[in-house]
Protein backbone atom coordinates (compact mmCIF):
# COMPACT_ATOMS: atom_id res chain seq x y z
CA UNK A 1 0.00 0.00 0.00
CA UNK A 2 1.54 3.38 -1.18
CA UNK A 3 0.71 5.08 2.17
CA UNK A 4 1.32 2.58 4.71
CA UNK A 5 4.49 3.57 6.92
CA UNK A 6 5.51 0.27 7.76
CA UNK A 7 5.68 -1.20 3.38
CA UNK A 8 7.49 2.76 2.88
CA UNK A 9 9.82 0.78 5.47
CA UNK A 10 10.00 -2.72 4.14
CA UNK A 11 10.45 -0.85 0.78
CA UNK A 12 13.28 1.14 2.23
CA UNK A 13 11.57 4.27 1.67
CA UNK A 14 11.66 5.83 5.06
CA UNK A 15 15.04 4.55 7.11
CA UNK A 16 14.59 2.26 10.35
CA UNK A 17 16.87 0.73 12.71
CA UNK A 18 16.94 -2.91 11.47
CA UNK A 19 17.57 -5.38 14.02
CA UNK A 20 16.63 -8.33 11.51
CA UNK A 21 15.53 -9.76 8.13
CA UNK A 22 14.47 -12.69 6.98
CA UNK A 23 12.87 -13.21 3.52
CA UNK A 24 9.21 -12.41 4.51
CA UNK A 25 10.02 -10.39 7.84
CA UNK A 26 11.36 -7.16 8.78
CA UNK A 27 12.54 -6.25 12.57
CA UNK A 28 13.39 -3.01 13.60
CA UNK A 29 13.63 -0.41 16.78
CA UNK A 30 10.51 0.94 18.07
CA UNK A 31 10.69 5.05 17.84
CA UNK A 32 8.82 5.58 20.69
CA UNK A 33 9.66 2.34 22.73
CA UNK A 34 7.59 1.39 25.69
CA UNK A 35 10.40 -0.92 27.70
CA UNK A 36 14.47 -1.30 27.28
CA UNK A 37 13.70 -3.56 24.19
CA UNK A 38 11.24 -2.62 21.95
CA UNK A 39 11.61 -4.23 18.40
CA UNK A 40 8.56 -4.48 15.45
CA UNK A 41 8.31 -7.19 13.85
CA UNK A 42 6.06 -7.19 10.55
CA UNK A 43 5.53 -9.03 7.19
CA UNK A 44 7.21 -7.81 4.49
CA UNK A 45 3.72 -8.25 2.14
CA UNK A 46 0.58 -5.87 3.76
CA UNK A 47 -1.84 -7.12 6.05
CA UNK A 48 -3.97 -4.22 8.37
CA UNK A 49 -3.59 -6.55 11.39
CA UNK A 50 -3.13 -10.30 12.29
CA UNK A 51 -6.75 -11.36 12.33
CA UNK A 52 -6.34 -10.56 8.81
CA UNK A 53 -2.80 -12.46 8.83
CA UNK A 54 -3.61 -15.32 10.29
CA UNK A 55 -5.49 -15.79 6.49
CA UNK A 56 -1.41 -16.98 5.89
CA UNK A 57 -0.88 -19.51 8.60
CA UNK A 58 2.62 -19.87 7.47
CA UNK A 59 3.69 -16.49 7.55
CA UNK A 60 2.22 -15.71 10.87
CA UNK A 61 4.62 -18.54 12.48
CA UNK A 62 7.21 -17.30 10.53
CA UNK A 63 6.60 -13.83 12.71
CA UNK A 64 5.97 -15.45 15.56
CA UNK A 65 9.76 -17.07 15.01
CA UNK A 66 11.32 -13.83 14.17
CA UNK A 67 10.01 -12.34 17.10
CA UNK A 68 11.41 -15.12 19.31
CA UNK A 69 15.17 -14.90 17.45
CA UNK A 70 14.51 -10.67 18.33
CA UNK A 71 14.15 -11.50 21.91
CA UNK A 72 17.25 -13.99 22.15
CA UNK A 73 19.12 -11.66 19.64
CA UNK A 74 18.46 -8.81 22.49
CA UNK A 75 19.47 -10.63 25.09
CA UNK A 76 16.24 -10.71 27.11
CA UNK A 77 14.57 -14.22 26.04
CA UNK A 78 15.49 -15.78 29.66
CA UNK A 79 14.49 -13.07 31.56
CA UNK A 80 11.41 -12.54 29.72
CA UNK A 81 9.90 -10.48 27.52
CA UNK A 82 6.03 -9.64 25.96
CA UNK A 83 5.24 -10.43 22.35
CA UNK A 84 2.08 -8.10 21.61
CA UNK A 85 -0.28 -8.12 18.78
CA UNK A 86 -2.75 -4.84 18.73
CA UNK A 87 -5.77 -5.48 16.40
CA UNK A 88 -7.97 -2.38 16.00
CA UNK A 89 -8.70 1.21 17.32
CA UNK A 90 -9.47 -0.11 20.66
CA UNK A 91 -6.62 -2.00 21.19
CA UNK A 92 -4.32 0.89 20.00
CA UNK A 93 -3.33 -0.02 16.74
CA UNK A 94 -2.51 3.49 14.70
CA UNK A 95 0.03 1.84 11.77
CA UNK A 96 -2.66 -0.48 9.97
CA UNK A 97 0.41 -3.09 9.34
CA UNK A 98 0.44 -5.96 11.01
CA UNK A 99 3.06 -5.94 13.64
CA UNK A 100 3.78 -7.87 16.62
CA UNK A 101 5.92 -5.70 19.57
CA UNK A 102 8.25 -7.42 20.95
CA UNK A 103 9.16 -6.12 24.30
CA UNK A 104 11.58 -6.85 27.30
CA UNK A 105 14.39 -5.45 29.52
CA UNK A 106 12.75 -4.41 32.59
CA UNK A 107 9.38 -6.42 34.58
CA UNK A 108 6.49 -5.38 32.03
CA UNK A 109 3.77 -6.57 35.37
CA UNK A 110 0.93 -8.43 34.89
CA UNK A 111 -1.80 -8.20 32.23
CA UNK A 112 -5.16 -9.29 32.73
Amino acid sequence: MSDCLFCKIVAGEIPSDTVRESARTLAFRDIGPQAPTHVLVVPKDHFPDVAALAADPALLAELVSEAHAVSVDEGVADSGYRLLFNTGADAGQTVHHAHAHVLGGRPLGHLG
